[in-house]
């Protein structure tokens, strides 16, 4: 490693406020390329939980808007498959059951492409409520996007090295 980790991390153990957005967009890349995606996904899922950072629906919904059609497809499925076909009965989930419909339990990149942002974080609301545990399957997927987490913007990035930093801390 070029750079040393620990030193990088200390700066964001006191949370977003003191965090320069691009610094933390930078030291993201940094972090999610050498350490364990477990890590990245528990401090991903700090930043989605955070009372500093929209609510977890609404970053859903942002970040299926920045999606490419694979990954907004791969959300829709870790959503579904956190819930069941309960969330496919009624509300924004039934926006889902009407595009799977004839026993489908998998969407694709196309029928991805046409839920709107809004649907989802509508959807990611009803999951919420349904699965609370939902947050930390939704943080463990994108943990595998580094890129896409990026979106949420430097608040949350540093929310999400804070909390790496202090899982550093207590090894």
């Amino acid at each position: 490693m070029g750079f040393d980790l620990g030193n990088m991390l200390q700066q964001y153990l006191g949370g977003a406020a003191n965090a320069n957005p691009a610094q933390a967009e930078n030291d993201f890349d940094h972090v999610s390329q050498n350490v364990p995606r477990e890590d990245v996904a528990r401090g991903v899922t700090q930043a989605l939980r955070s009372d500093q950072t929209p609510p977890f629906p609404q970053m859903v919904g942002n970040m299926f808007g920045n999606s490419n059609p694979d990954q907004r497809a791969g959300m829709l499925n870790q959503l579904l498959a956190s819930v069941g076909p309960a969330l496919l009965s009624g509300g924004a989930g039934g926006i889902l059951g009407n595009l799977l419909g004839g026993g489908q339990n998998r969407v694709t990149p196309e029928q991805a492409s046409q839920i709107s942002p809004d649907q989802v974080t509508q959807i990611a609301a009803q999951a919420e409520q349904h699965n609370p545990g939902i947050v930390d399957q939704m943080g463990d997927f994108y943990a595998q996007h580094p890129t896409l987490v990026k979106t949420l913007g430097g608040a949350a990035l540093a929310i999400a090295l804070g909390h790496l930093a202090q899982g550093m801390q207590r090894r």
